[in-house]
């Protein structure tokens, strides 16, 4: 099993450049054609007609973006060349939140950034790295918006609770685990709200290792206080693991998307690449 197809979400922020390089390493790496999805919001012009001076405002930032699509567009093909991997760009006009869950069911893997409060460009829609998780059907490979890690998958780090979705999650990382040097199973133990049953890490370590995956376990007691997720970063920063792989919790509740606990906290705090599959 390995990654063939890999779709990349690409936009005009600042991230666009680092997860369109991680995107080019990760399909060389796995001998993986890679299709970039341009997509991006785009308000509505005619609801801007009420303030004063939006219609300037609002040419010149489609006039922006036009040159940041043209450049990453251009930098995209010559890239693809440079790297000698097969690809193609396609530009939608239509929202993010549609095109690229329904380009990346197409896929063995998607590549997407985390929302970055500080750059208005990353913007996509309301949710978008939850609701991509959630309706692709496939594993999400989440890019940070502040990270230093280029490669990932040296040192892989499964946080494992026994639930359906760690197992999805297990399997969809199977690729990045058969080329990592290491994967460790960490399962955390005592957290408040954590009450489910959960499947001892040696179990699903030997069916990571039957794989022929070099595969350690690692179970950790949550501090006094402290979540689920936060502590996973923790272990992580301590493991120095550069891909964590999760299963990612979360449903609908009327017209509200509710994720889990360690689920939201990896979303906004993650500080290396996440792996979530639903």
């Amino acid at each position: 099993m390995s990654y063939k197809t890999i779709v990349v979400h690409l936009d005009t922020s600042q991230r666009a450049h680092p997860r369109l390089e991680m995107a080019l390493r990760l399909a060389k790496h796995f001998g993986a054609h890679l299709t970039g999805v341009f997509a991006v919001f785009t308000p509505d012009a005619r609801s801007l007609y009420v303030m004063s001076g939006t219609a300037d405002y609002y040419a010149a930032n489609e006039q922006l973006r036009a040159e940041r699509r043209g450049a990453l567009e251009r930098l995209f093909h010559a890239e693809l060349s440079r790297a000698e991997v097969a690809g193609e760009w396609i530009a939608v006009d239509q929202p993010a939140s549609l095109a690229v869950p329904h380009r990346g069911r197409y896929a063995d893997l998607i590549i997407a950034g985390q929302d970055d409060p500080h750059d208005p460009e990353s913007y996509v829609g309301d949710y978008f790295p939850e609701n991509l998780v959630m309706s692709a059907g496939r594993p999400v490979l989440l890019v940070p918006h502040a990270t230093s890690v280029v490669s990932p998958g040296g040192h892989v780090m499964v946080c494992w609770d026994g639930s359906r979705e760690a197992t999805r999650a297990v399997h969809d990382a199977l690729p990045f685990m058969h080329t990592a040097r290491l994967t460790t199973i960490v399962a955390v133990n005592g957290a408040r709200g954590e009450a489910r049953l959960r499947i001892p890490g040696a179990d699903i370590a030997t069916v990571i290792a039957r794989h022929g995956i070099r595969v350690e376990i690692k179970d950790v007691q949550a501090g006094a206080g402290a979540s689920v997720g936060d502590t996973l970063l923790s272990e992580a920063a301590d493991l120095g693991a550069d891909l964590l792989v999760m299963g990612a919790y979360g449903h609908a509740r009327w017209q509200e998307l509710v994720m889990g606990g360690a689920t939201r906290t990896l979303l906004q705090s993650m500080t290396v690449p996440v792996l979530m599959s639903h």
